[in-house]
C-alpha cells in the first residue's frame, strides 16, 4: 500500500476592507448604507493607504451605483479632516471649483475677485483637468491674477496679501486628487468628486457648493448638517459655484445645526443664448469694463450675493452690496 500524506487547506484570512465592500455590494437585499462610524473607518484606510487597488475600484464605483447618504459623506469628510494637518486660518468661504465649465465661461472666477476686493477671504481649490472639453479654473488662474499656492503657507500669505488663494487638491489631499484622476480609467466619475466640495479644509465661515445631480443638493446640506457646518448647496451652472440668472435657483442652507432652504427668482425674463465658443479674453474684458454682457453681469453679481448671504447678509442686501462691490471694482489684473 502507498501512503499519502493529508491535504491540508488552509482559508486566506479576509482583508479588513472587504467588509466594507461587502456591505456595499452584497445584492438587492443584503446590501445596505453604511454607517457614519462605517464610512469614517473606510475612508479613513482609503487615505492611509490600506486598500488594494481591485478593492478601491469596486468601493468607488458601488458607491456611484448606490449614490452616498447623508451619513456616509459626513463620515468620510470625518476621516479626511483628521488627516490633513491643515493650520488654522482666518477664511470667510471655502469654494471648491471641481467640475469645470463647457457652456458659459467660469464666472464665478470674478465673482470671487470682486469679493476678495471688499476683504471677503476667499479659499478655491480644485481637482485639475479631469475631463475633456470643460474649461477649468487652474487654466485661468493667471489671466485672471490669482494666486496658485503649492502649499498651506502659500495660501497663507496669498490671503494676508490679496484675499483670495487657490490650492490644488493634490497639494494638500494627494490621496483623493489620486482618486479622482481614476475617472478615464474607471470611465465614470467618483463619488470623491462630491466628498472635495464638502471637506472645507481650513474650516471657513461658510462653505459653497454646487451639486448638479438632480436631488442631490438636500444630501449634501444634510452631510454637512451632521457635521456642524455652515454651508449653502446649489445646482450650479456647468456643476460649478456659479448662479446661473436664466433659471430659478434654490439654495439649500444649513446653520448651527439648523436646515433651512431659499428660493431666488430668474433674473432674466428669456433665457440668454449660449456663446457659440468660450473665448477666454472675454473675462478679462468684462472685468475691465470694455465689454458689457447681459448674461456675465447677471451671473456675476447674484453669485456675489450667494456668498455674502453665506456670510449672513439678507438677500436683498446681499445684492444690493454685490451689485456695489462690482460697480466700484478696481479693474486692474
Amino acid at each position: 500500500m502507498t501512503d499519502y500524506a493529508p491535504l491540508v487547506l488552509q482559508t486566506p484570512a479576509e482583508h479588513p476592507f472587504a467588509e466594507f465592500v461587502r456591505i456595499l455590494g452584497k445584492g438587492k437585499r443584503g446590501a445596505r448604507n453604511m454607517t457614519r462610524e462605517e464610512a469614517r473607518q473606510a475612508m479613513g484606510m482609503v487615505i492611509d493607504g490600506k486598500v488594494e487597488d481591485a478593492q478601491l475600484g469596486a468601493f468607488l464605483m458601488l458607491l456611484r451605483h448606490k449614490e452616498e447618504s447623508a451619513e456616509e459623506l459626513a463620515g468620510f469628510t470625518e476621516a479626511v479632516r483628521e488627516r490633513l494637518n491643515a493650520p488654522q486660518l482666518a477664511v470667510d468661504i471655502d469654494w471648491p471649483t471641481y467640475a469645470g465649465k463647457k457652456r458659459h465661461l467660469p464666472w464665478y472666477l470674478l465673482a470671487a475677485k470682486c469679493l476678495s476686493q471688499n476683504g471677503v477671504k476667499v479659499l478655491m481649490h480644485g481637482g485639475g483637468a479631469h475631463t475633456a472639453g470643460r474649461l477649468y479654473s487652474e487654466q485661468l488662474l493667471e489671466l485672471l491674477g490669482i494666486p496658485l499656492c503649492r502649499g498651506w503657507q502659500a495660501v497663507d500669505d496669498a490671503l494676508a496679501q490679496h484675499n483670495l488663494a487657490f490650492i490644488p487638491l493634490g497639494d494638500w489631499a494627494p490621496q483623493l486628487q489620486r482618486m479622482i484622476d481614476l475617472r478615464n480609467t474607471l470611465g465614470l466619475r467618483s463619488p470623491i468628486h462630491s466628498l472635495a466640495r464638502i471637506l472645507n479644509p481650513l474650516g471657513a465661515r461658510c462653505g459653497l457648493q454646487s451639486i448638479f445631480h438632480p436631488g442631490y443638493q438636500a444630501v449634501h446640506r444634510d452631510a454637512s448638517t451632521l457635521l456642524g457646518d455652515h454651508a449653502i448647496v446649489i445646482k450650479g451652472d456647468g456643476g460649478e459655484v456659479e448662479i446661473n440668472p436664466d433659471t430659478i435657483s434654490h439654495l439649500y442652507g444649513t446653520t448651527d445645526g439648523q436646515a433651512w432652504d431659499e428660493e431666488w427668482p430668474a433674473l432674466s425674463e428669456r433665457r440668454h443664448v449660449k456663446p457659440a465658443t468660450l473665448d477666454t479674453q472675454q473675462l478679462v474684458a468684462i472685468w475691465k469694463g470694455e465689454a458689457e454682457d447681459s448674461y456675465p453681469q447677471l451671473a456675476l453679481i447674484s453669485t456675489i450675493a450667494l456668498a455674502l448671504r453665506g456670510l449672513g447678509m439678507p438677500r436683498v442686501e446681499a445684492f444690493e452690496r454685490a451689485e456695489a462691490y462690482w460697480a466700484n471694482r478696481n479693474r486692474s489684473i
